[in-house]
């Protein structure tokens, strides 16, 4: 019995977008995110290809692709059909499947692939169910990309970010798109839905426009990443978790080392969380690196978001070189 959004698919027009490209959908089976990554010598590839839902699943759609395979998919899986499933019943209603490629994963880790047999070649995909991913490229350098997409998966260790950046390297390393490339994407979202989808999201990067789209994600995920340590460590300063808060703020300047506004809004919540002793040097470090930081100080107090303390704000602004 075909659901209601497949009957529908079946009769809407069909979008043709030439996103000639390498992708990678997963589900990681320690935590249960999913997540897709792709690069492709196309503009704004992360606009197309990557969909993901927390406890649905994720799909990538690319060749000639048809962008609603995206919310199509995430709605089959969400009424319970299987990845596999929903990508056969897609297809079934498709009668330019032969163009597409498309990858689905589902939040039990079932997995489809699909390379229509008129994709631009070398064009294959690798599906795991027993890894629960599946890694798919079309127009490549060569018929090596996609096999050395699988072997980084499956070697490298990390969180999902990690490996699904290390498929994107492990397929420009061994020559990736033909014609080079221009914009990549990643997204990745919780195990569990929360209800609010911006929550969810734990990664939602994009690279529209770059000569090393690639190494450029990569370093956006670092300073995501940095960011989640943040929110993680003013969680535990509300519970009065100082150890775990202040274990947090140091993974978050480690990973964004060269990013002040990190260091400055730590060092406001320890303040505030009455560790100012530890906050000091972290002040005297973003006054140091622009000492317009400093203005923010009156500010923040006067809008209560720093404790109003008149002794440990002229501590605070000693810092000042």
């Amino acid at each position: 019995m075909k659901l209601q959004h497949e009957a529908e698919y079946e009769q809407r027009p069909r979008l043709v977008r030439p996103v000639s490209t390498y992708s990678i959908v997963a589900r990681d089976m320690e935590t249960g995110e999913l997540g897709v990554a792709v690069q492709s010598h196309w503009f704004s590839v992360g606009s197309v290809v990557p969909w993901a839902e927390a406890g649905v699943g994720a799909v990538a759609t690319q060749a000639m692709a048809d962008p609603a395979y995206g919310p199509l998919g995430l709605a089959a899986m969400k009424a319970g059909r299987s990845a596999p499933d929903a990508l056969r019943g897609l297809l079934a209603g498709d009668a330019r499947q032969d163009i597409r490629q498309v990858a689905m994963v589902d939040t039990l880790g079932r997995v489809a692939g699909h390379t229509g047999s008129r994709c631009l070649k070398p064009a294959g995909h690798i599906t795991d169910p027993e890894g629960q991913f599946s890694v798919q490229a079309n127009m490549m350098a060569n018929d090596r990309i996609w096999p050395a997409m699988d072997r980084a998966y499956r070697k490298t260790r990390g969180d999902l970010a990690d490996r699904m950046i290390a498929v994107l390297e492990a397929a420009e390393a061994a020559g990736g798109d033909i014609r080079g490339r221009q914009s990549a994407a990643i997204l990745v979202v919780s195990a569990q839905s929360t209800g609010k989808p911006w929550n969810d999201r734990k990664f939602d990067l994009r690279v529209e426009d770059h000569p090393h789209p690639v190494e450029e994600l990569k370093r956006l995920v670092r300073l995501q990443r940095a960011y989640l340590h943040m929110n993680a460590g003013d969680l535990a300063m509300e519970r009065n978790d100082f150890e775990t808060a202040n274990a947090e703020y140091t993974a978050a300047r480690a990973s964004a080392p060269h990013q002040p506004e990190v260091r400055f809004w730590c060092a406001v919540t320890l303040t505030n969380g009455g560790r100012l002793e530890e906050a000091l040097p972290v002040f005297k470090s973003v006054f140091e690196w622009d000492s317009a930081w400093a203005q923010l100080i009156p500010e923040l107090v006067q809008s209560g978001m720093l404790v109003n303390d008149r002794a440990k704000i002229k501590k605070i602004l000693a810092m000042v070189p």
